[in-house]
């Protein structure tokens, strides 16, 4: 079972560590395009939008999905725990507490990185919203 430890471990903490920086880089490059961008250059409100809320559903899908990653470590690991428990003719406490630690090391990273890209996330949505209020007034008629 030492293949679970090692999946749990880098695997499924790798996955999340890895979609913790494809969050912050996809948020960085939204916000560097948000600094940047002149609503006044366009002319159609639907094309702004478009160009606004490119790559958006991806830090959505993150947020919404690294909690179950992060379950998905949780269960592996106390799988790997109860089958420890199992296959020892004595209990070894040592053995229990790697499996329920490797358990909530992998909850506690996917809430972290949840958190991370839903605040993202919905920081981007109301930049997105307060640009295209923008363009809206401007273009009033």
């Amino acid at each position: 079972m030492n293949w679970l430890a090692t999946l749990v471990d880098y695997g499924i903490i790798g996955i999340l560590l890895l979609l913790s920086i494809l969050v912050v880089t996809l948020a960085t490059e939204r916000f560097l395009f948000f600094r940047r961008l002149d609503p006044a250059q366009y002319t159609s409100r639907n094309v702004l939008e478009l160009h606004l809320s490119r790559n958006m559903h991806l830090i959505g899908t993150i947020a919404g999905n690294t909690p179950y990653v992060g379950l998905l470590g949780t269960v592996l690991g106390i799988m790997m725990t109860f089958h420890t428990i199992s296959t020892s003719s004595h209990m070894e406490t040592e053995a229990i507490m790697v499996g329920l630690s490797l358990a909530l090391k992998a909850t506690a990273i996917g809430l972290v990185v949840a958190i991370i890209a839903v605040a993202l996330y919905n920081l981007l949505v109301r930049k997105t919203k307060d640009i295209l209020l923008q363009w809206d007034i401007r273009h009033e008629r």
